[in-house]
């Protein structure tokens, strides 16, 4: 429990550590390059609160990209996030920096400070931050972990094995085991993994571990992510727990549908241009169609056509035979895979969303007849048409495109529980970070058609 405070207050140190060092560099460029243009220049306590608003504004957006959670994720993510954010912090107090000054030809001036500052605090992030998660993993170890495993297969060993930095599975046990052999085992290691168990033993080792004051990660059934937003009521002496099942209101629909119409008729003029590139690229590449349409499922099972940039040659599915691509996949065209992986691709569906097919926000649309395959294995599956198909979402955020469709399930129904006008912003602003990850991008490994299950899931 002590080695645990002192990650929380070293990854504490490090965070305020980041932002006064991002708040002095951006107090030096204030004070030197912008105060001075303004018809009165602000004074000790008029400073003090710019300071303090860059200050709440580097922590909100930094938290919304996960760029404080410093030993947890990646190096590579946290220096993206940090540097997304600091460029979104650095274009909101911009704009306010202009508006204090209020002369359009003062932006000579304002536009080089800026661009000097998010040069510094870029070389700043970068270095900072590597050294700072360096050094937290040379003070704390990868945690030693038994893994409890199930009759179903996966591949969560084999991805928590590739963070060294933060865990190693030293031993597996299997949960036919009775509960004392399982629980005497525990003794030896910092943290359970529960992967994938029957709900009867879950509950066992569960409360086992908290006897042992041990940490648990463990895989969520469906049944466990439907619960987990219930609203806790006291009507009587006995605890209960409701599930209302309706998703939105009609007020957040309503909510929901205009910002769709809004970012989707932004996105289309902005992103004019990109498209307008990618549509001569794909044109002089092949000479094939720019536009490709393919049904998909929306809402209550609803097909519609999405719209995408094509990145394959034509006729890529001249067998009929749906599949997702691979990692290597020859049918991917030079062009294609500029496109694919700078998710250009996609700009097209900004029409669909105006339309009303697509949301901005929610599950990946599927293909029908690969919904229906999925569903035989994952019966569950059919719940993501619970929603609105969007253009971005959880799954799309947090998960990569070869991610199981087990998982990716879960991933969208957490979605599904949780969904809120709050949590679409989120989302949207955590894309932008997605942008520039590659592994989220990751097609499947050579060989396969489709994203594997891990055989379901037992409760």
């Amino acid at each position: 429990m002590n080695k645990n405070n002192a990650k929380y207050w070293y990854r504490g140190f490090s965070n305020v550590a980041i932002v006064l060092l991002l708040t002095i560099e951006y107090s030096y460029m204030w004070r030197d390059k912008i105060n001075i243009l303004l018809l009165r220049p602000f004074e000790n306590k008029g400073n003090l609160l710019v300071y303090v608003i860059y200050i709440i504004l580097c922590i909100m957006v930094i938290k919304t990209f996960d760029g404080f959670k410093m030993g947890v994720n990646r190096i590579s993510h946290i220096i993206i996030s940090q540097w997304v954010s600091m460029v979104i912090v650095n274009g909101i107090i911009f704009l306010v920096n202009f508006l204090m000054v209020g002369y359009i030809d003062k932006l000579i001036y304002i536009i080089p400070a800026f661009i000097a500052l998010i040069i510094i605090q870029s070389v700043t992030i970068f270095f900072v931050t590597y050294i700072l998660t360096k050094l937290y993993r040379s003070i704390f170890p990868p945690l030693k972990m038994l893994m409890i495993y199930g009759k179903y297969t996966n591949n969560l060993a084999k991805k928590m094995n590739g963070r060294k930095d933060k865990y190693i599975i030293a031993d597996r046990i299997s949960e036919d085991n009775s509960i004392e052999v399982i629980a005497e085992t525990m003794r030896n290691y910092d943290a359970i993994v529960l992967n994938d168990i029957e709900t009867d033993n879950k509950n066992h080792i569960l409360k086992e571990a908290y006897n042992q004051r041990k940490r648990v990660y463990f895989t969520p059934k469906i049944s466990d992510i439907l619960v987990k937003n219930a609203d806790e009521l006291h009507l009587f002496d006995t605890p209960l727990y409701l599930c209302r099942n309706l998703g939105l209101t009609s007020s957040q629909r309503f909510v929901k549908r205009t910002m769709d119409i809004v970012i989707s008729l932004v996105g289309i003029i902005i992103s004019s241009p990109i498209m307008l590139v990618a549509t001569v690229a794909i044109k002089a590449n092949d000479g094939g169609p720019v536009i490709y349409k393919q049904k998909r499922a929306t809402i209550d099972d609803r097909e519609f056509y999405i719209m995408k940039f094509r990145s394959m040659v034509v006729n890529a599915e001249s067998d009929g035979k749906a599949r997702l691509a691979g990692e290597n996949d020859d049918r991917i065209t030079s062009v294609g895979k500029v496109i694919r992986a700078t998710r250009i691709d996609e700009l097209p569906q900004f029409f669909n969303v105006l339309k009303g097919d697509m949301s901005i926000v929610g599950p990946r649309p599927e293909r029908p007849e690969i919904i229906a395959e999925y569903v035989k294995e994952v019966p569950e599956f059919a719940y993501r048409t619970r929603v609105k198909a969007g253009l971005t979402g959880y799954a799309q955020v947090y998960g990569k495109y070869n991610t199981t469709n087990l998982d990716k399930l879960k991933l969208d129904m957490i979605y599904v529980e949780r969904g809120s006008i709050l949590l679409d912003i989120k989302l949207i602003l955590l894309t932008i970070k997605v942008i520039f990850i590659k592994d989220s991008t990751e097609g499947l490994e050579d060989g396969e058609e489709k994203a594997l299950t891990g055989n379901g899931e037992k409760e």
